[in-house]
């Protein structure tokens, strides 16, 4: 049934030059949630696409091959294909504007001028779809935004990717099965492993 299907979108950028980077973060997530679920994505059309069916819901993680500026196209045929209403859409992004290790999700609202999250408002026609944002930092000077985004963490970060990832993927179960007050007050916190890690 339509209503207990989900699609969670991870953006990113498809090419082994960008595996890895700080904007592919929503790649990074549900890379980590296949592999917890035993799962494998396929490839399709617009995307790689995987399913996860849980306690009676299924949850299909895309991860579109249309580079990050035309997500909004993957997203929109997807949700058409699977007959998904728009509520059971959430998005998981990239944010420089929050430090590293920080999630925030919310029910709709505005781009952040995230050119995925543009592309995506401007073919679904509205906001009002779920978001997880995970922050990446912002330790770049000014006039460097593209490279520092489209470069790998550093090697504290990397170990911490994981703990994140599973903080995300608890929430959008929560948010699926709980609704999305729950999930935000669970993802709108930094997590104690983060916390506690050395300031980058």
């Amino acid at each position: 049934m339509a209503d207990r299907s989900y699609l969670v979108a991870g953006l990113g950028n498809i090419g082994a030059e960008y595996s890895g980077t700080r904007h592919n973060i929503g790649f990074i997530v549900l890379d980590a949630w296949a592999q917890a679920s035993n799962i494998t994505f396929e490839t399709r059309r617009y995307g790689d696409v995987a399913v996860d069916s849980f306690k009676g819901r299924s949850f299909y993680l895309l991860k579109p091959s249309t580079y990050m500026n035309l997500s909004g196209n993957a997203i929109r045929y997807w949700l058409q294909e699977l007959e998904i209403p728009l509520e059971n859409l959430i998005v998981v992004c990239d944010d420089f504007n929050l430090p590293f290790g920080t999630t925030r999700m919310r029910m709709s609202g505005s781009t952040g001028g995230h050119n995925g999250l543009e592309n995506i408002e401007e073919l679904l026609e509205t906001r009002q779809y779920a978001r997880v944002r995970v922050g990446i930092g912002h330790e770049f000077s000014e006039g460097s935004q593209i490279d520092f985004v489209l470069s790998g963490f550093s090697p504290e970060q990397v170990p911490e990717l994981p703990h994140i990832a599973d903080r995300v993927i608890a929430g959008i179960k929560t948010w699926a099965f709980v609704g999305g007050q729950k999930a935000m007050t669970e993802l709108n916190t930094r997590t104690e492993k983060t916390d506690n890690a050395p300031s980058q």
